[in-house]
């Protein structure tokens, strides 16, 4: 778990991949906005979350299994980020950020990938 990078994973390249093809003026990996956005599009005031789903505890989704091994251990930093999250996610709407969250499954459809950007843009 230590070799898993923090920044330019494959499911952010290809948002940023998105953003150009929808020529979007962004900036990446911002640390002065709190949680630290994967993208900003200072202009708008918006921000792009790339939520791994392992490591931010996708409801639902087969990637976001505890596993076996220090159960509670695992279980307690998963929700750890995810109490964290929502702490963020108040905090940026407070300030007036416009906030969208692509979880690492919804990366895997491009165009889909797309559309939810260019809907987000659009409001």
């Amino acid at each position: 778990m230590a070799n898993v990078k923090g920044r330019n994973t494959s499911p952010e390249r290809l948002i940023r991949k998105c953003l150009r093809r929808l020529h979007c003026r962004f900036r990446g990996n911002v640390r002065t906005i709190p949680g630290k956005p994967d993208f900003v599009l200072a202009g708008q005031r918006k921000l792009i979350f790339m939520h791994g789903c392992f490591w931010h505890g996708h409801n639902g989704c087969p990637r976001a299994t505890i596993p076996e091994t220090n159960r509670a251990f695992w279980k307690r930093k998963i929700e750890g980020n995810s109490t964290r999250d929502v702490r963020i996610l108040r905090l940026l709407r407070k300030d007036g950020w416009k906030v969208l969250i692509i979880w690492q499954c919804e990366t895997k459809d491009m165009t889909t990938l797309e559309r939810r950007i260019l809907n987000f843009m659009a409001r």
